[in-house]
């Protein structure tokens, strides 16, 4: 079935994505991500829910696949929203409405390993100035803010589960 170009460039999907903002020693998880062998930027481990999937599962899921890293997931942080072109077989050029959820995570390690299949091509830990000068989308640099002062408020409350997974912390 062929549409007509006014039809297809008027159709809008949705999709949601899941993510985490992994934070270590207070610095955050950052991935370097190509396009076709062109440069993209860095971006924040994310990707699509699953079918019978948790927005949280997802999160922690694919913090692991596209990073190496064994992340816990410690607190939701809310949703960002973007749209973008794609062009597919079946409907032609159309805009995609994408919703990602985030969530606030710790891990107990440096250690990262970019995923080459989904065109990550370096990953490391960054400190929030560094990172937020790093990454490509504003709604992932606002979204890292908020992480941040959440990661710092739990820890100064010296809240029992994050001082449990984050014993090296220190108050001030």
């Amino acid at each position: 079935m062929i549409l007509k170009k006014e039809w297809r460039e008027n159709l809008q999907t949705s999709t949601v994505s899941c993510g985490g903002v992994v934070i270590h020693r207070s610095k955050v998880l950052l991935l370097y991500k190509t396009q076709q062998g062109k440069n993209s930027g860095w971006v924040l481990p994310k990707g699509s829910l699953e079918q019978g999937e948790t927005h949280k599962a997802a999160a922690l899921r694919e913090v692991k696949e596209e990073s190496g890293v064994t992340a816990k997931a410690i607190k939701y942080l809310g949703k960002t929203g973007y749209s973008f072109y794609a062009t597919d077989d079946a409907a032609g050029k159309h805009k995609v409405s994408k919703t990602v959820h985030w969530y606030l995570m710790t891990t107990d390690s440096f250690h990262c390993k970019p995923l080459a299949a989904e065109f990550f091509a370096d990953a490391g830990f960054y400190k929030q100035h560094e990172a937020y000068h790093l990454q490509k989308y504003h709604d992932e640099r606002q979204i890292m803010r908020r992480a941040f002062a959440e990661y710092r408020q739990l820890r100064d409350q010296n809240k029992p589960t994050l001082n449990q997974i984050l014993p090296h912390t220190k108050k001030g």
